[in-house]
């Protein structure tokens, strides 16, 4: 199973860095185009603010974790379309970015998101990734079903299968870690982050 894991990784790298830089840019171009995202993404925060103010939303462990789940579910099933993880994965990064860039102490807002932002930026990472690799086992699957002239449907579907069944089980296995990463940033959030932004932040001002 360790080989299986290591193979996911290693054997995706592109599909990983890709997804490193997809977040890395959102963020600064979210960060640095502030001013012209305000329309776009202001409505989008203070609609969020007011639902945790008015507690429709209760950042709780089992809230924060069900709704960062769909996000990365999302990214995974959206690879059948490879290109809408990298657009949801770019939204999340502009919406950081940009909310980073509205806030007035930049040193806090950072100790309030770094915490669990090192676990929830890798699943997300994961997650895109894992729509890319998705859709490479699709591409492989149907690029392969074409290769063949001989054989039942059947037979063709099981052999074009079995050709990009590795694809497919590593894209599960980035998946399933993206998932445990977002548990645990879920759980940082609701329990650890304030306390330790607080901590940090009277030694440190």
């Amino acid at each position: 199973m360790l080989n299986e894991v290591k193979s996911a990784f290693t054997e995706n790298k592109v599909a990983i860095l890709s997804a490193v830089a997809i977040l890395f840019v959102s963020m600064v171009l979210g960060y640095l185009f502030e001013p012209y995202l305000y329309d776009f993404l202001n409505p989008v925060t203070e609609d969020l603010t007011h639902r945790v103010q008015t507690g429709v939303v209760t950042l709780t462990f089992q809230s924060i974790f069900l709704n960062n789940i769909q996000i990365v579910l999302t990214m995974f099933i959206y690879g059948i379309l490879f290109c809408l993880s990298a657009a949801v994965l770019a939204f999340n990064g502009l919406f950081v970015g940009y909310y980073v860039a509205t806030t007035d102490d930049l040193f806090q807002t950072l100790l309030l998101i770094i915490p669990h932002g090192i676990f929830e930026f890798s699943s997300c990472i994961l997650a895109c990734a894992s729509g890319f690799v998705l859709f490479n086992f699709l591409y492989r699957f149907l690029k392969t079903i074409n290769k063949q002239d001989d054989g039942s449907v059947r037979e063709i579907l099981s052999v074009s299968f079995a050709e990009g069944f590795d694809k497919l089980k590593q894209a599960i296995i980035l998946l399933v870690i993206a998932s445990i990463l977002m548990a645990i940033a879920g759980f940082v959030e609701a329990y650890l982050t304030l306390p330790i932004a607080e901590f940090l932040y009277s030694i440190l001002s």
